[in-house]
């Protein structure tokens, strides 16, 4: 694990560096576009952290084994920690371009309801003692919640006009984005994946030998 976590570091280091001497200016956004190549990335991992959970969650519904359990409960938080950078660096962006942090855009106020909703997640969690029961509940709750990311993610916030730049993915399904900045772009997405996997990874063993001293 400690070899994975130094190349991770050195990976991250390329990754910024290319982001600061590959990456153009951007008409109307200048180098303020930068920002783009964390933030689309965590908000990707976020939506994938928030599918893995779900089909975790199924996954114990269906065989029992708290090891389910505990990946979909990793994989939530993870996903929340995830959602709360593409909040805060997407704020950020916000402030700079637009002069504040925060004014209920629709994208803005979307990612606040899904931090609401997996928040609940873990006050859920949190309010139910017995193991079976609460992974029960969660499952449940995880995989309703799911529900919603598509909808909140991806199609409420292209139905009303936002400030927030057009995606990488346009609306008529091209990639708009320089080849140069697409795979800096892929290797800053493919970089947050892997941290994510190896967090992962950390929580999720940690739990498993948990449960195995608790029966013992």
């Amino acid at each position: 694990m400690q070899q994975i976590g130094i190349i991770l570091a050195m990976f991250s280091i390329g990754v910024i560096y290319a982001i600061f001497t590959v990456v153009p200016p951007v008409e109307g956004l200048g180098y303020l576009v930068r920002i783009a190549f964390f933030h689309i990335p965590v908000a990707w991992v976020s939506v994938l952290a928030f599918l893995i959970s779900a089909v975790s969650a199924g996954l114990y519904l269906k065989t029992r084994k708290l090891t389910y359990d505990a990946l979909s409960a990793s994989s939530a938080k993870l996903g929340l920690a995830f959602c709360l950078l593409a909040t805060v660096s997407g704020a950020i962006f916000a402030k700079l371009t637009w002069g504040a942090y925060w004014n209920w855009d629709p994208r803005q106020t979307t990612i606040f309801i899904l931090l609401l909703i997996y928040g609940a997640y873990l006050a859920l969690r949190s309010s139910i003692a017995e193991e079976e029961k609460r992974a029960a509940a969660a499952a449940v709750y995880a995989l309703l919640s799911f529900i919603t990311v598509p909808f909140l993610v991806f199609i409420i916030p292209r139905m009303y006009f936002s400030l927030h730049p057009e995606p990488v993915l346009n609306g008529a399904g091209k990639l708009d984005m320089e080849p140069a900045m697409l795979v800096v772009l892929g290797a800053a997405v493919l970089l947050c994946s892997a941290v994510y996997g190896y967090l992962l990874n950390r929580t999720v063993s940690k739990q498993v030998c948990r449960l195995k001293e608790l029966k013992l």
